[in-house]
């Protein structure tokens, strides 16, 4: 059983009676982000790479715009007992604190409690949701057969997702096709968040020759954090939104949708896709 399942007991029809048998689900927690020792929002997400996460979200926020920016990032644990036998265990709690340099310490004028469904949550109106964020500048071109075998790569890079059935997935490729890394989690904008911390871990940002391949729909907030990061082509495995559709064409990202089965549909900037 990898990190992110867990066990469940599930009574099952088959259509020839009931049959009890065990099986495995996707873990759905929450983290809570601290900025600078302060409470700061709470997310709901699969354990694992929670610092690329909260870097993530922080970056896509514009509360860090560089890493330098980063002065520290601590992971809080505590003692429990869940041993049996009284012996304390030492285990990892669902908080994260960071902290920066100067100014960048700034904290935001508004909630964005975030749930594994919602990357935008805490937004209270359409000014929340446009962000100050420069238009996209990449010369980055693909062939529509790179594009196809992302996809292809991607699904094959979705372990806990193939034995759960309940994780999205989120994978950065470079402009020759090769995948640079791959996350999963609960909430697809989340997954989004750790590919873009560990790009900034990396030294990536901004990822002016990067493609993000997603699992599910391209809906805004999917865009809204590629924008934040500089990356030129999104492709989504489903259907992308109205909204989506139009902050992509104002920041001249190349969004791609339905992207399976060999075929794929372009809503904006299609100039960085070769034609046949």
């Amino acid at each position: 059983m990898r990190e992110g399942e867990a066990r469940a007991v599930t009574v099952r029809w088959t259509g020839q009676g009931w049959q009890e048998r065990a099986d495995l689900v996707a873990v759905e927690e929450p983290l809570e982000l601290l900025l600078e020792g302060s409470p700061l929002t709470l997310l709901m997400r699969t354990p694992g790479n929670d610092v690329e996460l909260a870097l993530g979200l922080l970056w896509a926020e514009r509360l860090v715009t560089a890493r330098e920016q980063v002065s520290s990032v601590r992971l809080s644990a505590e003692t429990g007992d869940r041993s049996g036998f009284g012996d304390p265990v030492l285990l990892e709690s669902n908080r994260v604190d960071v902290s920066l340099l100067g100014a960048a310490g700034r904290r935001p004028e508004r909630s964005f409690l975030s749930s594994s469904a919602c990357g935008v949550c805490g937004a209270t109106s359409l000014a929340d949701l446009a962000q100050d964020f420069p238009v996209i500048d990449s010369d980055l071109c693909l062939n529509p057969a790179a594009l196809l075998r992302m996809g292809e790569e991607l699904r094959g890079g979705q372990p806990s997702f193939q034995r759960t059935g309940g994780l999205h997935a989120a994978a950065l490729f470079d402009g020759a096709g090769r995948m640079l890394m791959a996350r999963e989690d609960i909430g697809r904008h989340n997954a989004v968040d750790k590919v873009v911390g560990r790009a900034l871990l990396d030294g990536r940002l901004p990822c002016a020759d990067s493609v993000l391949v997603v699992s599910g729909r391209g809906g805004y907030e999917i865009v809204q954090k590629a924008v934040a990061a500089g990356i030129p082509i999104v492709a989504a495995v489903g259907a992308p939104s109205s909204l989506a559709v139009a902050v992509a064409d104002r920041f001249r990202l190349t969004l791609v949708g339905f992207l399976r089965d060999g075929r794929f549909n372009v809503y904006s900037a299609p100039e960085r896709l070769e034609p046949d």
